[in-house]
């Protein structure tokens, strides 16, 4: 393809681009990435990318601030290199859920690094399944977001599991379940949370809904600690749940999500590639699909200014 290049921005997102340009059909770019003594980055693009169309992909792997900057750092190079227009690639958006002020003298993280992606000299950013829908407007630049719904209810269609349900963990996360009851055309169950006296926690305690003697699925945009996941896993098996499958877009799995996952009645966790995972965080429970495809084609459609939207219209 002319005039397009793709560029990992560390180590940790060599993999993904690697998947991504092998979809492309290209030659990964070439840059040399490292650390001076006084801990201070340096980037150097090896090759000419005068009046080309770049794309920088950066995933997010510990530590989170590294990446960032790293990002930055590499935008503004492409940038002084007179590069024609330059895309970030974020797979999973960091600080996505520092996204409102919901408490007294705090940022909104999220706005924040928006605003350092653009200052840097970012003409476009390609995301997946934003924690907030309300992030994309953060951009005063065009911000794409695609979403892993498609390959998950893909994988699981080919499961065959009979007797499903779809299972909201809350009433917050019903509109997403009821999408993925009305695509595998089974029920849908809530899990009811409420208020445990003057303790702000809420506690999750009965099931709207049958799930008796049924299959269940969970889908989150994300699964960090596993916490509020394993606590509807308790309680739809309380109820009579049979198998239980939980999906996501982004399994970011902090500690102590393995523990959790691992002594959990859960059958498996499934999820994307939009955050690398490191071998001690491999368990048989989880499977792992690649949305790298996936954003191989949203990078062609945008190189040659065609629909990205008419890419799910298909699915």
């Amino acid at each position: 393809m002319e005039k397009l290049k793709v560029f990992s921005c560390s180590d940790s997102a060599e993999k993904f681009t690697e998947e991504v340009c092998n979809y492309l059909m290209i030659e990964k770019g070439q840059i040399n990435r490292m650390k001076f003594k006084n801990d201070n980055n340096f980037v150097q693009i090896l090759e000419s990318v005068r009046d080309q169309d770049i794309f920088l992909i950066q995933t997010t792997e510990p530590p989170v601030n590294e990446r960032i900057m790293e990002l930055l750092i590499t935008v503004d190079a492409v940038k002084r290199a007179s590069a024609k227009r330059i895309t970030v690639v974020l797979p999973y958006y960091m600080y996505s859920r520092s996204d409102k002020k919901d408490q007294p003298r705090i940022p909104v993280t999220a706005k924040l690094l928006a605003q350092l992606i653009e200052a840097s000299g970012a003409d476009r950013v390609l995301t997946c399944d934003l924690h907030n829908k309300a992030i994309q407007a953060y951009f005063n630049i065009n911000c794409d977001v695609l979403t892993g719904e498609y390959l998950l209810e893909k994988y699981f269609d080919s499961k065959n599991i009979s007797d499903k349900v779809v299972v909201a963990t809350d009433a917050g996360s019903s509109k997403k379940a009821y999408k993925y009851a009305e695509h595998f055309g089974c029920p849908i169950a809530m899990v009811d949370k409420r208020r445990d006296g003057n303790n702000d926690k809420a506690i999750a305690s009965s099931v709207i809904g049958e799930i008796e003697g049924k299959n269940a699925l969970i889908f989150d945009d994300e699964v960090d600690t596993a916490g509020s996941i394993m606590q509807t896993v308790e309680v739809i098996k309380k109820f009579g749940a049979k198998d239980i499958y939980v999906g996501c877009t982004h399994g970011v799995l902090s500690n102590p999500a393995i523990e959790r996952l691992k002594n959990s009645e859960i059958k498996e966790l499934v999820m994307t590639n939009t955050v690398p995972l490191p071998d001690d965080k491999k368990i048989d429970k989880i499977v792992v699909v690649s949305v790298s495809d996936l954003f191989g084609e949203a990078i062609k459609r945008i190189h040659e200014e065609t629909s990205i939207g008419k890419l799910f219209e298909t699915n």
